[in-house]
This record gives C-alpha cells, sequence and structure tokens, in this order.
C-alpha cells in the first residue's frame, strides 16, 4: 500500500479508495445532468478507477482528461440511443399500464428486453474499448453478458443495490454513480481474469497433450 499522498489526492491512501469512489459519484452526477453524457461519463468513471489497481490516484485533471477524450461524435450518439432506449421503454409500460389485450405478457417481455439492454450497456461502459469504439464495447459486452451470466446478475444487483441507496435517502443519489461505476469496473475485471485464467488452463491442456 502507498504511504505518500500523490498531487490531487485530498485523502492518504488508507481512506483513498472511499474517498475517490463518492469523488467520482459526484464528478459523473454532475456531467451526467444533460443526460446525453450519461455513457461518456460512466465510461471514464470506470477508467479512472480501473487505474487504482495500477497505482494510479484519481485526480479531477485524470477525469476531465479523459471525460475530453470521449466527448465525441459516437459518445453523443451512445447518449442519444440510451435516452431513446429509455424513453422508448417507458412508453411501453406505459402502454401496457393502460389496459391493453396481453398487457401483463408484454410488460414482462419489455421487462426482460429493459433488462438485457441495461446490462449490455453498463458492462459496455466499463469495458476499455468504451473510450475509442462504442460498437467494438457493445459486442464485447454482450457477449460478456452471455459467456458470464454470473457476472450478469451483479451488473442487476449492482443497479438495484445503487437504486436503493439512492431512493432510501436522496442525496446518496450523487454518490450513487460512483458505487456503481466501482461495481461495474470490478466486474468487468473479474470477468477478464476468469477468461485469462480459462484460457490459460486450456493451454496448458493443450502442451500436455502434444507432450503425450
Amino acid at each position: 500500500m502507498r504511504t505518500d499522498r500523490e498531487p490531487g489526492e485530498i485523502f492518504g491512501p488508507r481512506m483513498s479508495l472511499f474517498a475517490d469512489v463518492l469523488a467520482v459519484g459526484v464528478a459523473v452526477a454532475v456531467v451526467s445532468l444533460p443526460l446525453v453524457t450519461l455513457p461518456a461519463a460512466l465510461s471514464t468513471a470506470c477508467e479512472v478507477l480501473r487505474g487504482v489497481r495500477d497505482g494510479r490516484p484519481v485526480t479531477a485533471r485524470r477525469f476531465l482528461g479523459g471525460l475530453r477524450r470521449r466527448l465525441r461524435s459516437g459518445d453523443v450518439a451512445a447518449g442519444l440511443v440510451t435516452l431513446a432506449g429509455l424513453g422508448l421503454l417507458l412508453v411501453d409500460l406505459a402502454l401496457v399500464s393502460a389496459g391493453l389485450p396481453g398487457g401483463p405478457a408484454l410488460g414482462l417481455a419489455v421487462a426482460a428486453v429493459g433488462v438485457c439492454a441495461a446490462v449490455v450497456g453498463l458492462r459496455a461502459c466499463a469495458r476499455p474499448e468504451s473510450a475509442v469504439d462504442w460498437p467494438g464495447a457493445v459486442r464485447g459486452a454482450a457477449h460478456d453478458a452471455v459467456r458470464d451470466p454470473g457476472g450478469s446478475a451483479l451488473v442487476v444487483l449492482a443497479v438495484l443495490t445503487a437504486a436503493l441507496c439512492a431512493w432510501m435517502l436522496l442525496p446518496l443519489a450523487f454518490l450513487v454513480p460512483g458505487l456503481l461505476a466501482l461495481a461495474l469496473t470490478a466486474i468487468d475485471v473479474r470477468g477478464a481474469t476468469k477468461g485469462a485464467g480459462v484460457a490459460a488452463a486450456r493451454g496448458k491442456e493443450v502442451a500436455s497433450q502434444e507432450g503425450v
């Protein structure tokens, strides 16, 4: 563990992760106020928190630098797609609640599609490719969602926990994005580590078979 304090760090190393998550949560909440910037802000938060594993402290300079690199046409398009999907989901649920024939079944189908889309979108924000290639990040996230159902379940649990925290105490809503970004980053790192372990095991198995 580091014993020094990097420039830009407010707290010492023992409280650094806790302070980093709180600071990132506030930053993401503020940057996401236009709504269209939500994917870029969450992706930046995941990248910044991922750097903590490599000994890079969370600073305002790193966050703003990463955000600047992401505010491109592709990131704006990702935000617009997110808002359009959310709006379509709300409209469908409103139509279902209006008493359409087969409404309960349609409501379940719409909810299932919405959950799957949310899981893929959130996992895409945590992938490093989201910094430069949103379509590639979404494809990778979709693959991860199928290959790692446990991680997808953890994403749903993280969202529910974050929503519960915000509902219980409204001021926590400005800190929740940091907690969610930390959870998404940990899930993505977990999936990458798990995949590397499986690949190494397969490599050893192939090598042993070739040796025989």
